[in-house]
């Protein structure tokens, strides 16, 4: 299903985020605004606008409270109190924040791609600084090193998982620890190809699922490893069963899944449920 295509999330796409009461917040990078979805809602509910340049990527709180890139031209993450119309400066960073991502001791994080490296800063510290706590700030390939970071995720165990672009890898960084693990693409034996992955997330369960962008394609772990879910002819098109450079992933309470469709500036809806063949224990995807 289409949620929203060029008309309200402008020319590709890529930031969104599905909060737990199902809103949808999608950033138009295009005309540097975010628009959001109540749950249901047809049409935006809401835009926000004011002192935004050209943002990526948008995170809302349990309570309401918005935070977005807008790294372009002002060096900063925003914050959007909830019930007000005015931005706060929140967070300075070099360049724009392709993510971001709250864990559960309140710590905002930022991958920042073209600076290599992820930062982040806890929610009540009053000073405006990031701290880096992956990469090194240079391209690279070893295990401390990222390659143009465009996805985050960090688990509730503080594990800290990045969409490493220009490695063609998904790397896990231990709570605490500067090396990362390869989990999956290059430099991982066994599991499987990956072309510029950008969002990365886990469900619920602590499976992993993966934007392979320029695969075109949407790639999910399971017990029995890694498959594809969607697009799996890897051929990009504009069809209902294709992609074109999926960009950003979140899930609903209802274990449905949203991507950005970057190159066919859209959000996809895919409703995912479980195979009733339980050794197999597939998932299917549905489209509607």
């Amino acid at each position: 299903m289409t949620i929203a295509n060029s008309t309200t999330v402008g020319s590709v796409p890529h930031g969104l985020f599905v909060s737990i009461n199902n809103t949808l917040y999608a950033a138009n990078e295009q005309n540097s605004l975010v628009q959001v979805w109540l749950q249901g809602s047809v049409n935006p509910d809401k835009t926000i606008s004011r002192g935004l340049s050209n943002p990526w990527g948008v995170f809302a709180t349990p309570s309401g409270d918005i935070y977005v890139d807008n790294g372009k031209s002002n060096g900063r993450v925003d914050k959007w109190p909830v019930n007000t119309n005015s931005t706060v400066p929140f967070m300075t960073i070099p360049s724009e924040c392709f993510d971001i991502f709250l864990d559960l001791n309140d710590n905002l994080y930022c991958a920042i791609c073209n600076s290599h490296q992820i930062v982040k800063k806890w929610l009540y510290d009053n000073a405006t600084a990031s701290v880096m706590i992956a990469g090194t700030g240079s391209a690279g390939s070893a295990a401390n090193q990222l390659n143009q970071p465009s996805g985050l995720f960090v688990d509730v165990s503080f594990n800290l998982y990045v969409g490493d672009c220009g490695n063609d890898r998904i790397q896990m960084f231990p709570l605490g620890e500067s090396n990362a693990i390869t989990l999956v693409g290059n430099g991982a034996p066994g599991t499987i190809t990956l072309y510029c992955p950008n969002g990365v997330i886990l469900d619920a369960n602590g499976y992993l699922f993966i934007a392979d962008t320029f695969n075109n394609r949407i790639i999910g772990s399971g017990p029995y490893g890694f498959r594809c879910l969607f697009g799996c002819t890897t051929t990009a098109g504009s069809a209902s069963n294709q992609l074109n450079a999926p960009g950003s992933l979140s899930f609903d309470t209802y274990g449905n899944l949203y991507v950005t469709d970057q190159s066919n500036s859209r959000i996809q809806k895919f409703i995912l449920a479980s195979n009733s063949c339980s050794k197999c224990n597939l998932i299917k995807i549905s489209i509607h």
